[in-house]
C-alpha cells in the first residue's frame, strides 16, 4: 500500500490537506496519517509539508519536529516531498518579514519577502504559467489556483550581473503587477504557493499527478 504523511509541526489546515490526499489517491487504495514521528515522516512513499502564517514560525515549529533534517533525508534518497504555500517558502534559502531575516531549510536559492502589489493579501484565482512539459500540470485544463499570501518568492537567481534567471521546473503567476514563483518541480521536490486542497479539480489533479510518482 501507498502511504502518504502529512507532517505535523503546529502549522497548515492539516485536515484539510490529509482530506484532498485522500480524495485524490482514493483510486490508488493511499493511506494517509497525520504525523509529527520523524521516522513515520521520513519513511512513508510521500510527503506532504502544509504551511500557514508566519515564516520564522513555521521554520521554528518545523525545526522543533526535526521537519529539516526529515526532509533532507528523504531528498537524498529520493523520496517525493510536496510542499504546500508556506510550506513551500521554507524551501527556500531566506525568509524576510517585518525586517527580520530568517533561514529557511536552503533547497532552494531565493528570498521569500513581501509582495510588491497594492493590495495584500493575495487570496483568490489566479492563471499561473506552468512550463509545457511540466508533469505536475500534465492533464490540467485550466491552470487556475487559489492563492492565500502576502510574500512570496519574486526572483529566483541573480547572477554577476544582476540578471535574473529561471531553472527548468519553475512556474510563476502575477498579481497586482508582480510576479513570483507559484510552484516548482525539481525531481522529488514539488511545491506549491498555491492551495491545491482549496482548487477544485485542477488542484485534485495536481494532487493526484504527484501521487503517481510515488
Amino acid at each position: 500500500m501507498t502511504t502518504v504523511a502529512v507532517l505535523d509541526y503546529g502549522s497548515g489546515n492539516l485536515r484539510s490537506a490529509v482530506r484532498a490526499v485522500e480524495r485524490a489517491g482514493g483510486s490508488r487504495g493511499v493511506e494517509v496519517v497525520l504525523t509529527s514521528d520523524a521516522r513515520v515522516a521520513e519513511h512513508a512513499d510521500g510527503l506532504l509539508v502544509p504551511g500557514v502564517g508566519a515564516f520564522e514560525a513555521c521554520m521554528r515549529g518545523l525545526r522543533e519536529v526535526d521537519g529539516e533534517r526529515i526532509i533532507e533525508r528523504r531528498l537524498i534518497a529520493h523520496r517525493p516531498v510536496l510542499g504546500i504555500c508556506v510550506g513551500m517558502q521554507i524551501l527556500f534559502a531566506e525568509g524576510i518579514e517585518h525586517g527580520v531575516r530568517s533561514r529557511g531549510c536552503g533547497e532552494w536559492p531565493g528570498t521569500v519577502e513581501k509582495l510588491q502589489a497594492p493590495i495584500v493579501p493575495h487570496m483568490g484565482w489566479d492563471t499561473v504559467e506552468a512550463p509545457a512539459d511540466s508533469g505536475m500540470f500534465a492533464g490540467i485544463e485550466s491552470e487556475r489556483f487559489y492563492f492565500v499570501h502576502s510574500y512570496g518568492v519574486r526572483e529566483w537567481l541573480v547572477d554577476a550581473e544582476g540578471t535574473a534567471f529561471t531553472p527548468p521546473g519553475v512556474t510563476w503567476t502575477q498579481y497586482g503587477g508582480d510576479r513570483f514563483v507559484a510552484a516548482v518541480e525539481h525531481g522529488p521536490l514539488w511545491a506549491t504557493q498555491f492551495h491545491p486542497e482549496k482548487s477544485g479539480d485542477a488542484g485534485r489533479r495536481l494532487l493526484e499527478n504527484w501521487i503517481a510518482t510515488l
